[in-house]
């Protein structure tokens, strides 16, 4: 008996690696999806094109959520058996089944929007299309003053500055915690820095309270990175 219960939660490890593989392909996906929906605005094209890359962000969210509630179920079972101890090892996939069943019950649309990754992409589709004049949606246009300021005063160069290289940034990176955007390369090498000191790393704008800047903190900022690459192309263009 022991022997089967080894065997049985042998698989179910190569199916949780399995599946996370799975949410690696979709978080890369919706990334590729971002990107293409960014490229779009910046080059005005139909708004119905854009549309559809938003339909395709709620579809893979869609399967995201799938995949996180089979791993619950997974994960659920494991648990269930190692805390029961039960004489005999049940089904592992009739009782697997039934948990994921009942955690897709409770499914619901917001459940997709409320996904980080389309949060995200909504949030960059609404700051490039002001940046590049498109028209805002109803939706957009009520929450336009969630817009990040450093990114939508575009006249201040300062913006496009990084406050640890005082140097115009080619790979920005912004911190989701207090707004902030650094060179990726720069902001990286303080990190590690600190790391080596053992000591915290804290937010390196001037005035920030941020006392403690994680890697997990940091995320591509693809809309700065898109306007600092447009007021260069329209600088050598009037040259």
């Amino acid at each position: 008996m022991p022997g089967r219960s080894m065997a049985s939660f042998s698989g179910v490890d190569a199916c949780l690696s399995s599946l996370k593989n799975c949410q690696s392909y979709i978080s890369t996906g919706m990334d590729i999806a971002t990107n293409v929906a960014l490229d779009l605005v910046e080059h005005q094209n139909d708004t119905k094109e854009v549309n559809e890359m938003e339909r395709v962000m709620l579809e893979y969210a869609a399967v995201s959520r799938e995949v996180n509630h089979y791993m619950q179920a997974v994960e659920d079972t494991v648990n269930q058996i190692k805390r029961d101890k039960p004489e005999t090892v049940p089904d592992l996939k009739n009782v697997v089944e039934e948990k994921f069943k009942a955690l897709e019950s409770t499914n619901s649309d917001l459940d997709l929007r409320r996904n980080e990754k389309f949060v995200l992409f909504k949030e960059q589709l609404k700051q490039m299309k002001t940046q590049f004049g498109a028209k805002l949606d109803a939706e957009e246009s009520t929450s336009l003053e969630q817009v990040d300021e450093d990114i939508a005063v575009t006249q201040s160069q300062m913006n496009f500055v990084c406050p640890i290289t005082q140097v115009e940034m080619k790979k920005p990176v912004k911190n989701k915690i207090c707004g902030h955007t650094y060179e990726e390369d720069a902001i990286l090498e303080l990190l590690r820095n600190k790391e080596q000191r053992k000591k915290k790393a804290c937010c390196p704008k001037i005035g920030c309270n941020n006392l403690e800047l994680k890697r997990s903190d940091l995320e591509p900022d693809e809309v700065l990175k898109r306007v600092i690459d447009s007021q260069n192309k329209q600088s050598r263009s009037t040259q």
